[in-house]
């Protein structure tokens, strides 16, 4: 039988069709990033063992909007912008493992199904939303990157919008917020297509970017809203107490990660 090629399904003779190519994948994107505080059990809750809440300021959140665009080693993507260009909003917290903090994205919503498969294998738990942000420009009536812009933001999945937000940048800043600061902690998992048993695949893995650039950062404040949904649970990471937020621009390289625990045991599954 003839072999057939692709990082990700579909599998052909050509590999034409995958719907991820192999990284190193490249961004270049716009993010707005609320932090805030919230009920440190309410993140306890999402962090399955042996991960352990972060041992400073554990109820910590960040609400991340994303404007991407992405491509592979050949750069091809940009060239054809309906496979570069995707949207994001992510909840992070921060964890420990072994002494050691990281990030963790508990959910996580885009907007393209080569996004979505980029994320199982980086062990994001993505789903499908609506995703919008004011974008700057430096003419006409959108927003300089200046004291005083106002951009807004908002997240809807499966019909119902779940966030909103209004971010008026303020003052440079030295970074783009603490939350999401670290090496990502994430689980890649998938269950055995035999009923009753264990997962088939089960590993916490580390991972973060192999290169990043960053432009000045700016800090500023936020109207933040989150809304109830049948379907998802953002809300339950209520607002607290509001800390800072912030306006950055980046370019980032993602390359792979490191198998931090496998998981061998076979438990039944829900």
């Amino acid at each position: 039988m003839p072999p057939t090629y692709g990082f990700f399904h579909p599998r052909t003779a050509t590999g034409d069709s995958s719907l991820i190519p192999a990284p190193p994948w490249r961004y270049s994107g716009d993010l707005l990033t609320i932090e805030y505080r919230t009920d440190p059990a309410r993140v306890r809750e999402l962090l399955p063992e042996p991960l352990e809440p972060a041992e400073e300021d554990p109820g910590a959140v960040a609400l991340i909007w994303a404007d991407w665009q992405s491509c592979s080693d050949s750069r091809a993507e940009l060239l054809d912008p309906v496979r570069a260009q995707y949207k994001e909003a992510l909840a992070v917290v921060r964890c420990g493992f072994r002494g050691r903090t990281y990030s963790r994205c508990v959910h996580i919503w885009v907007d393209k199904d080569f996004a979505m498969a980029r994320g199982l294998h980086q062990g994001y738990p993505k789903k499908l939303g609506s995703i919008h942000q004011t974008r700057p420009h430096p003419y006409g009536p959108a927003p300089r990157i200046e004291p005083g812009a106002r951009f807004g933001a908002t997240l809807a999945a499966a019909d119902r919008r779940l966030a909103q937000a209004v971010v008026t940048l303020r003052e440079p800043s030295a970074t783009g917020g603490f939350v999401n600061a670290h090496p990502m902690a994430h689980h890649r998992r998938l269950p055995s297509i035999e009923k009753g048993r264990g997962p088939a695949l089960d590993e916490l893995v580390e991972s973060g970017a192999a290169q990043v650039e960053a432009g000045q950062a700016w800090r500023g404040d936020a109207e933040l809203e989150l809304f109830d949904s049948p379907t998802e649970e953002l809300a339950r990471l209520e607002i607290h107490e509001p800390i800072a937020a912030y306006f950055q621009q980046v370019g980032v390289v993602w390359d792979g990660g490191r198998v931090l625990e496998r998981t061998g045991s076979a438990h039944a599954t829900r």
